[in-house]
């Protein structure tokens, strides 16, 4: 009864949305981007010839986060010779951020709105051999109307936090309905197992397989180190002091540690800060002009044509790659209460990370590093700067927690496996 309501609701205000239609890039804003494809309006052809395989892969993510997942994935199908990918998204960023990473190799669209007509009629533009439900994007007519068609399904990188579960139990009936139709889903840890259980996930499908998004690349770093180095002119000896995802006010305690950082340090160091939304851009020039700190864009170094000693980031996407580049990675949104971010995009190139005390979005993360020796979390700006000093001045302490950082990389590189495992044998099911 309650997705029958679901159902109607959406079906009844799909009317008013097809006429808000043509003046969607008029409104603007977050809920009219590409409307015409969230209406399954999508651009001519987006059905290209099949590989030798003869599979096409479906792979719905929310936003950036869930595309680096999304991207892990995609990477080791292709290792399989699977070549036709699309990629459904829910957010303007995410879209963005998606065809930067893709380029042409996998075919990017924002995700229908949530109504059973709107779901089959992308069903009939993709055709896909199989939808792959990145993390938990659990839309309720997305799933449904999937698994009455006949598709294979499979969820990856699956968690479900304490709050969430609670939710979801209210609804418990339709939670089964809908966990029903995935063959394979893997998630990230036991409890996380428990709690899909029992909300109805046959047992016998759910495997604990880690996080995909948590995949190590170190043998990739010093290429991307060198490429921003070289963009960025630092010579060989600067130190960087990254800054990333940072939220409003946390430069403000952030900068007596960048200060003391560089009082204690023998050669120059950089500070590059990059904003969690780039619209506080403006406020953070204004911030450091008042403090006589220069400042350039990010976008304006690697063209040549500017130079400091602090370096605001003003593109979307350039983040994760850009860490690569750092000595000290800071990951914000944890020294003010905003829940932290992703920590280990940082551990990905085999680095040691560093974080504040409010990490509630990803405990999980926290739970790994901080036991490994790969993560330092400060209770303080002032405790931060005391670590980062100690790993300034102590080589072996410091070079210690980045082979650390490269062994959980390779652990987690397992869960990746687990997951394409799991993918292939959906489609060997549904071959």
């Amino acid at each position: 009864m309650l997705y029958r309501l679901y159902t109607l609701l959406g079906i009844g205000c799909l009317p008013v949305v097809y006429l808000l239609a043509p003046w969607a890039n008029l409104l603007g804003g977050r809920f009219f981007h590409r409307l015409n494809e969230r209406l399954a309006r999508y651009p001519l052809p987006i059905n290209g010839p099949l590989d030798d395989t003869g599979k096409r892969i479906w792979l719905h993510a929310a936003s950036v986060g869930e595309i680096q997942v999304a991207g892990n994935i995609i990477a080791e199908l292709e290792r399989h010779g699977m070549s036709q990918f699309f990629l459904t998204v829910m957010t303007e960023q995410g879209r963005l951020v998606a065809e930067k990473k893709f380029a042409g190799r996998v075919t990017c669209l924002m995700a229908p709105l949530d109504i059973p007509y709107l779901v089959r009629r992308v069903i009939a533009r993709i055709r896909p051999d199989i939808f792959i439900c990145v993390e938990t994007e659990l839309w309720p007519a997305l799933l449904d109307t999937v698994r009455l068609a006949g598709i294979g399904m499979a969820l990856v990188n699956g968690r479900i936090s304490n709050r969430s579960f609670c939710r979801y139990r209210r609804i418990s009936g339709l939670m089964q309905r809908l966990l029903s139709g995935f063959q394979a889903v893997v998630v990230i840890r036991p409890e996380d197992k428990e709690r899909f259980v029992a909300l109805g996930a046959p047992q016998e499908r759910v495997r604990v397989g880690g996080n995909s998004k948590y995949t190590a690349a170190p043998d990739e770093r010093a290429e991307m180190r060198n490429r921003y180095r070289k963009q960025l002119n630092f010579g060989s000896t600067d130190r960087i002091f990254i800054s990333g995802s940072t939220r409003s006010c946390e430069e403000e305690l952030l900068l007596p540690v960048y200060q003391r950082l560089r009082s204690e340090s023998n050669t120059r160091l950089v500070w590059i800060v990059a904003p969690r939304h780039l619209q506080r851009l403006g406020g953070l020039q204004e911030f450091f002009g008042k403090n006589e700190l220069p400042t350039a864009l990010f976008s304006e170094c690697v063209q040549g044509k500017q130079s400091a000693d602090i370096i605001l980031v003003d593109r979307m996407g350039e983040l994760s790659d850009l860490y690569a580049a750092g000595d000290f990675n800071f990951c914000g949104g944890s020294l003010v209460e905003k829940g932290g971010h992703n920590i280990m995009e940082i551990v990905h190139w085999g680095l040691p990370v560093y974080f504040g005390p409010f990490m509630q979005d990803f405990s999980d993360a926290v739970d790994m590093v901080i036991p490994a020796g790969v993560g330092f979390q400060a209770n303080s700006s002032d405790e931060l700067a005391s670590i980062l000093i100690k790993h300034l001045h102590n080589k072996n302490s410091y070079e210690r927690a980045c082979r650390a950082a490269v062994e959980l990389g390779q652990q987690q590189n397992r869960a990746l496996r687990m997951q394409v495992e799991a993918v292939c044998r959906v489609l060997q099911k549904k071959g």
